[in-house]
Parts: structure tokens; sequence; C-alpha cells
């Protein structure tokens, strides 16, 4: 069989148009491999006759010439995303075995749509008509940076399987690097696309907030989740990101009324006189000696394709774990109160009346992270210390959000780790306020809801990869997205993989 899993999203769909391949045989290609390699724990669940069935609707629509692009090209879905078919769980005990009887718009924008949605006869989101491969591990409610915390087991770095994966979206990163998914959803609230990213080498992209629709994203923090895609190259995200946006304000309130964009049309152009900004605060303390130098001569590889490089400031930045570990519990203590075990869900089996019954269900199906973050977020939502904590947090956030403003008067982009280290050893003895400090480079740009990507630049400590993160001004995907695609023409870092893969 034809090793499909070296080909990008972009090969594979040259692949379909010419008929060398067919979704069905690419979509048997990816499960065999999933099952041959599930001891990653990527993945969470597989039903190889839905893949298929999927896959059978593509064959048809390339055989009637009404394909997009992206039709017949596999994908698999954070678990964070309701599907139908498939269960959805969010990496929690809370919701085994939760069947949802609708898509998620980000799931249906890139399948087969909404069939509970009709205009004008047809569907209202008809989709990019991609093969869902199943359904990928996470930690629980996205809350985690190392992919510890799924009740379902921890996922494994495919570079090397004693270390994370990184997290939330450890499992998507986790299959692209493997080679069990040419591309896959993943959620960032506070770097949980960028972060596990970089960890296993792959691509992918935060988009600005708003720009992709949180419907059917089962909410963690709901001033901070954005959708993304994470996949081999940049090109691959710029397909994969123009499927998935898109205004949805009749379901989402916090969708951008702006209009569709196909984010590969400005991939080639030059990026002679691009001002990359380099701040300052983010390559001082705690910045790993090896990242570091990945990083610098990432730089100058930017540089010599006619980039200028001019150092900014970002002060209020190192102060965005404690903004972001206060604002962020807040939102997830008000969320998280819906799972109670009477509307759906985890039910306890033994109470006594309805408080026992709420008190037992939310202590069986919570873990200790989702536990800690939610009694966090309570405390500072409380009488007498919401002006003191989370009213202040607050009033930083929208410092951070100004400071970069004022950054890109004098630069187009903004450059800098993903991450200060590469993955550490899964069960490292940590406490977590180090797991908190392992999102300090991503966090400032998701309370500022700016768009942020990752892309692969070298390798660290280990043999392990490390990601460079840019950041861009609201709405300048295309900007981050074509210089990333420069710098993948020029170099090969996206295109390593792990040993025996």
């Amino acid at each position: 069989m034809t090793d499909f899993h070296h080909d990008t999203v972009a090969g594979l769909s040259q692949l379909l148009a010419s008929k060398q391949a067919s979704a069905v045989e690419l979509a048997q290609h990816y499960l065999a491999r999933s099952q041959a390699q599930s001891t990653l724990g990527a993945y969470l669940s597989i039903d190889a006759q839905a893949t298929l069935t999927q896959a059978r609707q593509a064959d048809e629509r390339i055989a009637t010439g009404t394909a997009t692009p992206l039709t017949g090209v596999p994908i698999a879905h954070k678990d964070i995303f309701v599907t139908r078919g498939w269960p959805t769980t969010a990496g929690s005990k809370m919701l085994e075995n939760y069947h949802s009887p609708f898509d998620a718009t980000v799931v249906a924008r890139l399948g087969f749509g909404n069939e509970g949605q009709q205009q004008d006869g047809e569907a209202l989101y008809p989709g990019a008509g991609m093969v869902t491969l199943g359904k990928l591990n996470c930690d629980e409610f996205a809350m985690g940076s190392g992919n510890e915390n799924s009740a379902y087991g921890k996922v494994h770095n495919p570079w090397d399987i004693t270390r994370v994966p990184g997290g939330s979206s450890g499992g998507s990163a986790a299959a692209v690097a493997a080679g069990l998914a040419p591309a896959a959803t993943g959620t960032d609230t506070g770097g949980s696309i960028r972060q596990p990213g970089s960890f296993c080498g792959v691509t992918g992209i935060k988009p600005t907030y708003g720009r992709a629709s949180r419907y059917g994203m089962v909410a963690y923090a709901s001033s901070l989740d954005q959708a993304g895609p994470m996949a081999q190259t940049a090109e691959d995200c710029a397909l994969l990101l123009s499927a998935m946006c898109g205004v949805d304000a009749d379901r989402d309130s916090t969708s951008l009324d702006v209009p569709k964009e196909d984010f590969s049309l400005k991939l080639n152009e030059s990026i002679e006189g691009l001002r990359i900004g380099v701040p300052k605060e983010f390559f001082g303390e705690g910045l790993d000696d090896d990242v570091r130098v990945a990083i610098e001569e990432a730089l100058k590889q930017y540089e010599q394709l006619g980039a200028k490089l001019c150092e900014i400031s970002l002060p209020t930045a190192p102060v965005s774990i404690p903004v972001y570990y206060i604002i962020a519990p807040a939102e997830a203590s008000s969320n998280l109160s819906r799972f109670d075990g009477v509307k759906f869900g985890h039910r306890a089996r033994d109470f006594t009346d309805l408080a026992s019954m709420y008190e037992n269900t939310r202590e069986e199906g919570f873990g200790d992270e989702v536990k800690r973050r939610i009694l966090t977020g309570t405390y500072v939502l409380s009488h007498g210390y919401y002006d003191a904590y989370y009213l202040k947090a607050q009033q930083i956030r929208r410092l951070i959000a100004n400071e970069f403003q004022q950054a890109f008067q004098n630069c187009d982009l903004i450059a800098g780790p993903a991450a200060p280290s590469v993955a550490w050893k899964i069960g490292a003895d940590k406490d977590p306020l180090d797991d908190y400090l392992a999102d300090i480079f991503t966090l400032p740009a998701s309370l500022a809801g700016l768009p942020g990507m990752s892309h692969p630049v070298g390798f660290g400590n280990g043999g392990m990869p490390v990601g460079l993160q840019l950041i861009g001004n609201y709405l300048q995907e295309s900007r981050l997205l074509g210089a990333a695609h420069r710098f993948q023409q020029a170099t090969d870092w996206h295109t390593r993989t792990p040993e025996g893969i």
C-alpha cells in the first residue's frame, strides 16, 4: 500500500483530484495506521464503518464533479467538538458515552454539512467533504499542558514515547506527527494548539477570536476558546482554515461578522521588508538554552528571506499567567456548572437526595485538575474577591491588548518561542504551577484575542522538536500563514518525522 501518510493535505487533494487515489483508499490506510499505533493513545474513538461511509460519499462527490479541494481528505477531530456518529467525551468521565445529535459548526463545515440546518432546501453548511477518521484524546475539558489529564489515558509523543505531546490538543498533535491523520482540529484557549504543535513538530494556527464558530465546541473559557487546524504545513493549515471559518452569528454570539476568506491566496507573496518584532520579554529568564538557539536560528532564516527584525517590548506579558489563571477558571466554573448529572452525562449511582446527587456526580465525574480550576474560578468570583482578583485581571487583560497594538505600530508580525522548553517526561513530578508556566509565551496573544501559530524550526535536547510562534494583528491570518509558508519553502524542518514513522 502506498505510504499516503507522508503526503500533505495539499498533496492528498491532488491525488484525489487526479484519481490516483480514492477517498476509501486513504481512509483505509489511515485507519490501519491508527490501529497499529494505538499505544500512542492519540485516538479515543474510531468507527471504521462510519468513516468508510463518509469516504464513499466523498468519492461520489468527486465522481460527479461536486467536490471541493478538500473532499475525500481524511481528518480527525479533537474530542472537544461534538460529532454525530462518534461519542464526545471532552476527555472526561463526566461525558462518557455521550452522543451528540448534531455536529459542531467546525465539524460540519469541514465535513458533510449540518443536515439539521436547512436553507432553501439545501444544507446551510454543505461542508468541504473531508472524511472523519475519529475523535482525538485531549486534556479533560481542554484543561492541561501535557495531555496527562485525560480520563482515558495519557497521549505519548511520537518523537519519544516517554514524553508528553503537549496539551490540551495533544492527541491532535501526536496524530499528525505520527502520520495517523494528515490533519486534525484543535482548540486553543491559552496555547493548546501552538504548544503541542511545538512539542510534536507540526504546524498549527489559532485564528483571531471569533473567526471560527464555537457552536458545538464544549466550552472551557468562552472569551478565550478558539478552534484551529493542525497539519504538516502552513499551506495545509491555510486550506483547512479557509473551510473552517465563517460567520455563524445565529448560533454563536461571539462569531465575527467578517466575510469568508481564502487564506491560501497570498501564500507565495514575498516577505521582503516584512517587519518581525522580537519581544525582549520572550527571551529572558525561564527560556531553555536549546530552545533559544533554535529560535534565534529561525529568526536568522527569516532575515535571509528578506524580513527585518526589530526589538519590541511587551512589558505586561510576564503577568499573563496569573491573569489567565484567574479569568479562565472563572469562566470554567460557570460553563461546567451544566454538568450536574440531571440532563446528560454521568450521574452518580449512590445518593440520598438532590444535593447529594449533584455532589457525588461532580466528585466522581471531574478529574483533579478540573476540580482545581472550578474551585479557583468560584473563589475569584465570590463576594469580596471579585474586585480584587477577577476585575483586576480583566483590567490587565486590556493593558496586554493595548500593548500589542502599540507594538504593531512598529512591526507587522511578532515572533518568539511557542514554549520555554521541549516536551517534558510523562509523569514528571511537577507542581501544577510548572504546567501553567509552559503557556507563558502563548497566553498573551490568547488574552488579546490575536491570531497566533507555531511551526517547526529545529530540535532541542533529546532530539525533541522546537516550534516558533508567530503572532499577527487582528484578522491577519494570511500574513502569518504566508510568512510560515515562505519559511517552509526554504527549510525542511516541517518534513522531519519521528523514527519509524
